[in-house]
């Protein structure tokens, strides 16, 4: 363990940025929720009626999970934040413990590190105290923001250490995943799979529940589900944190044993042999084998989640048909026609942008391969640096319409199948997913831009995203004014399906795209490699 602190100091360097803005988005969406749900549901007879509704629907309890207070707002705010913010949560440890271990290791600077006096598990332990730390953190300003908004102590305590409970066990996960693997993407691909399996079951679990016989209990197989089995405001469960801090000790204990199990820079599982004769004839190749996997896991999530949105929809007309202030919500987001389109034109809005995380990663797969020094040879043949970078472009921008593809046609297919209108409905939700894609072509030639002209910026783009996500959908609520809003490109598009097809915006933000990226290239022609 020797080095061990010291190691946790370079993390908080290297992350002092990432770290912030991760803590900014998650504590400031549910205190967001709270002043939502204060001005819709002001009174215990509207949260009750809500209770009541959200009870008969397995759909919407899928998708949201259970109430067990409608008589605070704490409780609506654990219900409605429990279903989705622990995926986020989780999302973050996961990669920040890939990040400072299998990564590190991958990219070699371990090894500098591991030269001095470090013990081979400190990387590992610092990983971990960091991910203790962050989380605890998080809760802690959760639960202050709750009792900020006059919540009761107790509970905002309860739904603070619940999502840090459930950050900690994929932190957990991600542990034993980097050693499992040699690649950090296979690594952080496996812990994600692992988090999109517990978001299922608890979905399932959830949804279950609104039956008297149903399965209730695969909630309980779930880290994800064991957030509101706490029960923050309503007669708090708090062994069940004692279960999640159980889990935590059993998958590090696992985790310090497969450390002394593998070699330096190796996993458990060797790496598959590739064929004996290339089939990488061309930049483009070279891309798509670099590109393929994140290209199809982004396609199955986007179609998965795709699937849930679309069995949903229905089901949404009977939330809101007799609460006229979350009928008002969903036109605010969905647009001027009927609940159901307004619910679809929201949601995939929402998703969408959150697509533009994968545009990033394939746009800024050029700065990894440059700083890793995997360029140069592909440069010094006659492969040309524009040539290079349209191959991997070529997976940003088209990539981009495969997933959000991929994501309207799994809504619009379930959606039309539920109706009984397939022909009808599956273009029309098609086209509520594809019309995000010139936005999210706008945060792909920013990357080129920050690539092209300042280099050492360009993970800055992931920070756009995040601003675009609070500018677009928090923007309302922090009551900024209309031209600060307007400065992201998603609070331009139309909303579809259930409003009159614009194009105009669409061409500007078409043009834009193209401005950036041309001007990312031109300068990445004039500047040095590295």
């Amino acid at each position: 363990m020797t080095g061990t602190w010291s190691l946790v100091r370079l993390a908080l360097r290297l992350d002092r940025v990432r770290l912030p803005v991760w803590l900014l988005v998650l504590v400031g969406l549910p205190l967001a929720t709270a002043s939502s749900f204060a001005e819709l549901y002001p009174g215990v007879p509207e949260r009750m009626k809500l209770a009541a509704e959200m009870s008969n629907n397995p759909t919407l309890l899928g998708l949201y999970g259970r109430i067990y207070d409608a008589t605070t707002l704490g409780g609506l705010v654990s219900w409605r934040m429990g279903g989705f913010l622990p995926v986020l949560i989780g999302l973050m440890s996961l990669l920040l413990v890939i990040r400072h271990t299998r990564a590190e290791e991958q990219a070699g600077r371990l090894e500098l590190v591991g030269s001095g006096v470090v013990g081979r598990r400190a990387p590992l332990t610092a990983a971990l105290v960091l991910a203790l730390l962050v989380n605890l953190v998080l809760a802690l300003l959760i639960a202050l923001g709750m009792i900020g908004q006059g919540e009761d102590a107790t509970g905002a305590f309860a739904l603070g250490l619940s999502f840090a409970g459930a950050g900690l066990v994929f932190a957990s996960v991600a542990a034993v995943t980097a050693q499992v693997t040699e690649n950090s993407r296979t690594a952080s691909g496996l812990a994600v799979v692992v988090l999109g399996a517990a978001y299922l079951l608890r979905a399932f679990g959830d949804g279950a529940s609104a039956g008297e016989n149903g399965p209730s209990w695969l909630s309980w197989l779930s880290p994800l589900g064991w957030v509101q089995l706490v029960r923050p405001y309503g007669n708090e469960r708090w062994w069940v944190l004692g279960l999640m801090a159980s889990v935590c000790l059993l998958l590090v204990a696992l985790a310090y044993a497969l450390v002394a199990r593998r070699d330096y820079a190796s996993g458990l599982v060797p790496p598959r042999l590739g064929p004996a004769a290339s089939a990488m004839g061309s930049p483009v190749a070279l891309a798509w084998r670099l590109q393929r996997g994140s290209l199809l896991a982004w396609s199955a999530g986007l179609a998965a989640l795709g699937l849930a949105l679309g069995t949903a929809a229905e089901g949404v007309g009977d939330l809101v048909r007799d609460n006229q202030g979350m009928a008002d919500v969903f036109e605010r987001i969905g647009g001027a026609q009927g609940q159901i389109d307004q619910f679809l034109a929201g949601a995939l809005g929402i998703v969408g942008l959150i697509a533009a995380a994968y545009t990033v990663q394939a746009a800024l797969r050029l700065r990894v391969e440059e700083t890793t020094a995997r360029a140069e040879p592909v440069l010094a043949t006659p492969v040309t640096r524009l040539r290079w970078a349209a191959s991997h472009l070529l997976f940003a921008f088209l990539g981009t319409v495969v997933v959000l593809g991929a994501l309207g046609l799994a809504a619009g297919l379930a959606h039309g199948l539920r109706t009984g209108d397939l022909g009808g409905e599956l273009p029309r939700v098609l086209a509520g997913a594809l019309v995000v894609v010139p936005a999210a072509w706008v945060v792909a030639g920013l990357c080129v831009a920050l690539f092209g002209l300042a280099p050492r910026l360009a993970a800055v783009a992931w920070g756009a995203v995040v601003l675009f996500l609070i500018l677009t959908y928090f923007g309302a609520v922090l009551q900024l004014n209309q031209w600060v809003m307007d400065l992201s490109p998603y609070t331009h598009l139309p909303k579809l399906p259930g409003t009159p097809f614009t194009a105009t915006p669409l061409l500007w933000l078409v043009a834009l795209a193209a401005a950036l990226t041309v001007a990312g290239l031109a300068g990445f022609r004039r500047r040095g490699i590295g």
